[in-house]
């Protein structure tokens, strides 16, 4: 168990647009379930990954307009998945903060670092070859980790070090994502409870 905490690191969130109608249940201190079905083949992969290298268990629904595009559901996804992740860390007391990990995906190196300081910033570098990977447009990878980011309230720098596969690129940018979130968002017993910044909050 990541917690040394009796309360559950847990949050339920609803977003319903026009668009789309995103459900999330996700539980920071799980075992790395994920159960995702976004109607985006690639993303639903990309978000099992993600649960399972954070150690989160994730469930997920989503229904959107993809007859018009893909854009408007993965966005939302991202939205949510940030507000589920900001819901249950509440007030970041005693978490790690930082997190950040290089993983390999054979011939694709991707670095990614996290601050989990309140403050939603993405800087992306992970560049495609091709215009989509799996049926999901490229595009959309870096906009649905700002998404995620933005309302997640995390800082995020992804950087692609090597790799000429797509599939590679986007999958080990996910993975390293998730182990980075892995270490940020542990328990720090040294902190004694105080939330780890020099403000007093997060």
């Amino acid at each position: 168990m990541h917690s040394t905490s009796t309360a559950p690191r847990t949050a339920t969130v609803r977003r319903e647009t026009r668009e789309s109608r995103v459900e999330i249940a996700l539980n920071v201190d799980g075992s790395g379930r994920g159960d995702v079905s976004t109607g985006i083949g690639f993303l639903d992969h990309m978000l099992d990954s993600l649960a399972r290298h954070a150690r989160f268990d994730l469930t997920l629904r989503a229904e959107g307009d993809l007859h018009v595009d893909q854009h408007h559901t993965a966005e939302d996804v991202g939205l949510t998945l940030g507000q589920a992740l900001d819901q249950a860390l509440g007030d970041r007391r005693a978490i790690r903060r930082f997190g950040d990990a290089t993983v390999p995906l054979d011939e694709a190196l991707v670095q990614v670092a996290i601050d989990l300081g309140g403050r939603g910033w993405a800087s992306i570098d992970l560049p495609f070859n091709g215009h989509a990977i799996g049926g999901l447009s490229s595009e959309m990878i870096p906009h649905f980790l700002q998404s995620f980011a933005s309302d997640g309230r995390f800082g995020l720098h992804v950087r692609l070090l090597a790799g000429q596969n797509d599939h590679h690129r986007a999958e080990a940018a996910f993975k390293a994502l998730a182990r980075a979130l892995d270490d940020a968002t542990r328990p720090d017993p040294r902190l004694a409870g105080e939330v780890p910044s020099t403000k007093g909050v997060i």
